[in-house]
């Protein structure tokens, strides 16, 4: 017999073995019901204790009986006397559930309980011959019928896309899983709290807009159909933040999702959680040290240390970011100095000399696109410890305020580690006259069939006229911070129902 048929037949078997177990349990099910006791009936249970607070205070609780519920995760009957694992929300403990103490009746009803039922237990705190802390039980209700069996080893699945699909699942079987988005949880929690203790106010902006724009990215479109009128998913909430400081608010922050249709990776999803803020009477400098200080001490509170090591690497959070140009980086990196190009065209044969490939058949780059492109595809992966790369050509930063001394560059920054952009800040642009004149130029590379470029925002160009006072802005990926912090290398592995294709798709 081939493999492929072994396979094959094997796939046969479980799925008759599956479909043989749903039945059993949905017979439980109906003898439950036709006796009265409809476990979907319950409606609420007095939880009094959980399983963690138990274990970690087995002093405080020996000999006490506690009320705890949670669901069941194995389940071991020998005669007369019964083990099993009851998890939580915070932890897991041992259950010896004897037949003398909980009376016959009660008993047989625990012996037909499933593994992945949900139930309620009261008993008292002790200690097992093994020493194992455990409840020697009394009482247990079924609060709730899982008519599915638990997957017997998920946590070694290597079937991913079932982890993402079913991440109920997951969060049942494996306990790191569960772990990483509680750290997620407070590594916002940990945000908020820093720029709140600073004088930060969190606001709201719109999700769907009528001009996508704050970055370059394409839009996911929409219809309203009241208004009638297509709409936007919003790319970004910049140019609505920076609105409000003109209104007066000095300092304003948004954390929230945003949404880009472009490509799928590691490091991208289509919608993905982002935290931007704008301080007036600040610049590039000042978000600069703000971002350093805010990572290293969400960093402190939530894992207890600025040392961390990711995907093998150990990183310091804790030391000085080091600080360069754009160009200065490509020249420590490559060795060749575009201070010295004099124009496009000889940035363009410097970055052949660096194996960069141009599409002749495509719009010429400027030259500080080359100097962009350059870095992005010689410079950014060498970049592992945090990095803050500053003065950006002012083609690819078309909100950012410019250089005076230096007007083909601006000031702004992008933070690096592992390689990957972490963060991304200026001082903003509030020239009106500036600001129109560069979104123009991206409209007309809009035109030429840049899907990214921004559009015209001509109220965002009025709101500028009556007076943007100097302001810094700084924006943060959160995903991607939360997957430095926990050690995920997949962005979907601290999203909670990542973007999945339709299996019949």
């Amino acid at each position: 017999m081939s493999e492929q048929m072994q396979q094959n037949n094997g796939q046969v078997s479980a799925e008759k073995e599956l479909n043989e177990v749903l039945k059993i349990r949905r017979e439980k099910l109906a003898n439950l019901q036709a006796e009265g006791e409809n476990p979907f009936d319950v409606t609420k249970f007095d939880q009094q204790h959980h399983t963690a607070d138990v274990v970690e205070n087995y002093a405080d609780f020996e000999g006490k009986t506690v009320v705890v519920a949670g669901r069941l995760m194995s389940k071991r009957v020998m005669g007369k006397m019964s083990f099993a694992d009851l998890q939580d929300g915070k932890g897991k403990i041992q259950l010896c559930v004897k037949r003398d103490e909980m009376g016959e009746e009660p008993y047989k009803k625990y012996k037909k309980l499933d593994i992945g039922d949900i139930v309620g237990v009261t008993g008292e705190v002790f200690t097992t011959q093994k020493g194992e802390i455990s409840i020697r039980t009394t009482e247990v209700k079924l609060l709730s019928k899982s008519l599915r069996p638990l997957p017997e080893k998920f946590h070694g699945l290597t079937n991913t896309d079932l982890r993402y699909r079913q991440r109920y699942v997951d969060l049942i079987m494996n306990p790191d899983v569960k772990r990483t988005f509680q750290l997620r949880s407070r590594i916002m929690t940990a945000i908020r709290n820093y720029l709140d203790a600073r004088g930060y106010m969190e606001v709201e902006t719109p999700i769907l807009n009528t001009i996508p724009g704050g970055a370059a990215a394409r839009p996911f479109i929409t219809h309203h159909n009241t208004l009638d009128i297509d709409m936007y998913l919003r790319i970004a909430p910049e140019l609505y933040l920076k609105r409000l400081v003109v209104g007066g608010f000095e300092k304003v922050y948004e954390m929230g999702r945003l949404f880009r249709n472009e490509g799928m990776d590691i490091k991208h999803n289509p919608e993905f959680t982002s935290i931007e803020m704008y301080q007036a009477y600040a610049d590039f400098e000042d978000m600069m040290n703000l971002t350093e200080d805010m990572v290293r001490t969400v960093a402190q509170e939530v894992l207890g240390t600025t040392q961390i090591t990711y995907e093998g690497q150990d990183l310091d959070l804790g030391s000085p970011w080091e600080r360069i140009t754009m160009t200065d980086a490509i020249t420590k990196y490559t060795g060749v100095d575009f201070h010295n190009a004099k124009d496009a065209k000889e940035a363009e044969e410097m970055a052949k000399s660096l194996g960069i490939e141009f599409d002749e058949d495509a719009e010429p780059l400027s030259k500080g696109e080359i100097i962009a492109l350059v870095f992005e595809e010689r410079v950014e992966e060498k970049l592992v410890q945090p990095t803050f790369i500053i003065e950006y050509p002012v083609e690819i930063s078309p909100l950012a305020k410019r250089y005076a001394d230096n007007p083909d560059f601006t000031e702004r920054f992008e933070v690096f580690i592992m390689g990957r952009e972490y963060g991304n800040a200026f001082s903003e642009l509030n020239d009106p006259i500036d600001q129109k004149e560069r979104f123009q130029k991206q409209v007309e590379k809009r035109e030429k069939g840049d899907d990214e470029a921004n559009m015209m925002d001509e109220d965002y160009v009025n709101a500028l006229e009556y007076g943007l006072p100097p302001t810094g802005g700084l924006g943060i990926g959160i995903d991607r911070l939360v997957m430095l912090l926990t050690g995920s290398s997949s962005i979907r592995d601290v999203l909670l129902f990542p973007t999945m294709k339709p299996l019949d798709k």
